[in-house]
């Protein structure tokens, strides 16, 4: 499938930014990346949008988010990830994982707003690279796409 270089909602605007292919080696899954917009194409945050399932999505799950401070709480990751569900959609996923570290309450209600049903709370392995930023624990939140 040919990745759009730009999908829309009535907020906001993801542009495509960069893809990534496979990297079997590093246990990395194709990606693109999205430049998170407002209507004026101001960039407010970023979004990813990794495809595919292995153990590294299911730790680190299969969409990314991070807002600019100053745009946080108009819900512009919820309404992202929305975005993304549907381009994941049309790549033939069946479901997607959103993970966060369980004390990032914001991440979590997020996860949440986007139809997210929190699965559990695991350790993650010993050597993951999330640990190397301090974090022990994912939260794993599966959204099934229909």
């Amino acid at each position: 499938m040919k990745i759009p270089e730009f999908l829309e909602t009535n907020e906001i605007k993801l542009i495509l930014e960069r893809t990534f292919q496979e990297d079997k080696e590093k246990g990395y899954v194709p990606a693109c990346c999205f430049a998170i917009c407002d209507k004026k194409e101001q960039k407010i945050g970023a979004c990813d949008l990794r495809m595919g399932h292995n153990e590294n999505t299911y730790y680190g799950g299969n969409i990314g988010y991070e807002i600019e401070e100053s745009y946080r709480g108009r819900h512009y990751a919820q309404k992202a990830c929305k975005a993304l569900l549907q381009l994941a959609k049309a790549c033939k996923m069946e479901y997607v994982l959103i993970t966060c570290n369980p004390d990032n309450i914001a991440s979590r209600k997020t996860s949440e707003y986007a139809g997210g049903v929190l699965e559990g709370i695991v350790e993650l392995p010993e050597g993951h690279e999330l640990r190397s930023g301090g974090r022990t624990q994912s939260c794993i939140y599966r959204i099934d796409l229909e």
